[in-house]
C-alpha cells in the first residue's frame, strides 16, 4: 500500500514537472522568436554589405562580438528550440526512469550546455564573417564572385543531404546519448550531435542571410522536418540543389 501511494505521488509530481516543462518551454520560444524578430527588422542583411561585419564607430571588437553572440545564440534558441524538446523530454524520462533527483534543474542545465555549443559556434562564425567582409573590402573583385560561390555553397549543402554520412548524423542526432555523470555534459554531446547534423542547413542560412527572417524560419522548418520525416533530409536536399543551380546560373550567365 506505501509502495502504491508512492508511486501516485511521483508520477503526480512528474505530472506537475511536466506541465511546467512545457511552460516554460513556450515561453522561451515566444521570448526568443520575439527578440530575433526585433533584432532582425532592425538590423541590415548582415551578408548583404560588408560593413554590417564592421564595429560601429566608438564600438569595439569585443562588444561587437560579443553583440552578435548573444543575438545569434537567441536566434538559434528560436530556431533549434521545437527540434530539441523531444530530445529534453526523453531525458527528463529517462532521470525519472534512473531515479535522479532535481529533474528540472538538470534539464535547464543540460539545455544551457546544448545552446553553449551554438554559442561557440556563433563566435566562430562571427570571426569567419569578419575575415570575408574585410576581404570584400580589401579586393571589391571578391564580391562580385561571392553569389556564384554562395549558389555553390548551396548545391553542395543540398548534395550532402543525400549521403552516408548525413544519415549517420542524423540517426545519432535522433537517438538520445546516453545518462551522463553531469547535465552539462549530456548538453554538450547532444549540441554537437546536432550541430553536425545541421552542418549544411547552417551554411545555406549563412550564405542566404543570418538575419533573414524568412531564411531563418524556412532552415528551421528543414531541420524540425528531417528529423520526423525519415525522407525529410532528402526531400530538402532535392530543394537546395535546385536552389544552388538556379542560384548557379543567375550568378553565371549575363
Amino acid at each position: 500500500m506505501t509502495s502504491t501511494l508512492s508511486s501516485v505521488e511521483v508520477s503526480r509530481e512528474q505530472a506537475v514537472s511536466e506541465r511546467g516543462f512545457q511552460a516554460v518551454s513556450a515561453l522561451l520560444f515566444i521570448s526568443s522568436a520575439t527578440a530575433t524578430v526585433v533584432w532582425c527588422n532592425a538590423m541590415p542583411a548582415m551578408t548583404e554589405m560588408p560593413m554590417a561585419w564592421m564595429p560601429m564607430c566608438g564600438q569595439t571588437w569585443q562588444s561587437f562580438a560579443a553583440s552578435f553572440i548573444g543575438m545569434w545564440t537567441v536566434m538559434m534558441t528560436a530556431m533549434m528550440l521545437p527540434s530539441l524538446l523531444p530530445m529534453l523530454r526523453r531525458y527528463r524520462v529517462a532521470l525519472y526512469l534512473a531515479g535522479k533527483p532535481n529533474v528540472d534543474a538538470q534539464t535547464a542545465l543540460a539545455g544551457a550546455a546544448y545552446f553553449a555549443v551554438w554559442a561557440l559556434i556563433g563566435a566562430m562564425i562571427f570571426a569567419l564573417e569578419a575575415a570575408v567582409a574585410e576581404l570584400e573590402m580589401t579586393w571589391p573583385v571578391l564580391a562580385r564572385a561571392l553569389p556564384a560561390a554562395s549558389g555553390a555553397v548551396v548545391l553542395a549543402a543540398g548534395a550532402l543531404q543525400f549521403s552516408a554520412w548525413k544519415a549517420r548524423q542524423l540517426a545519432g542526432c535522433r537517438a538520445a546519448p546516453a545518462l551522463c555523470n553531469t547535465a552539462w555534459r549530456y548538453g554538450l554531446r547532444l549540441g554537437m550531435r546536432c550541430a553536425s547534423s545541421c552542418a549544411g542547413l547552417t551554411a545555406i542560412l549563412l550564405v542566404i542571410g543570418v538575419m533573414d527572417l524568412r531564411a531563418m524560419a524556412a532552415v528551421s522548418a528543414a531541420i524540425t522536418l528531417e528529423r520526423l520525416a525519415p525522407a525529410g533530409a532528402r526531400c530538402i536536399g532535392a530543394v537546395a540543389i535546385v536552389a544552388g543551380l538556379l542560384q548557379l546560373a543567375s550568378a553565371v550567365l549575363p
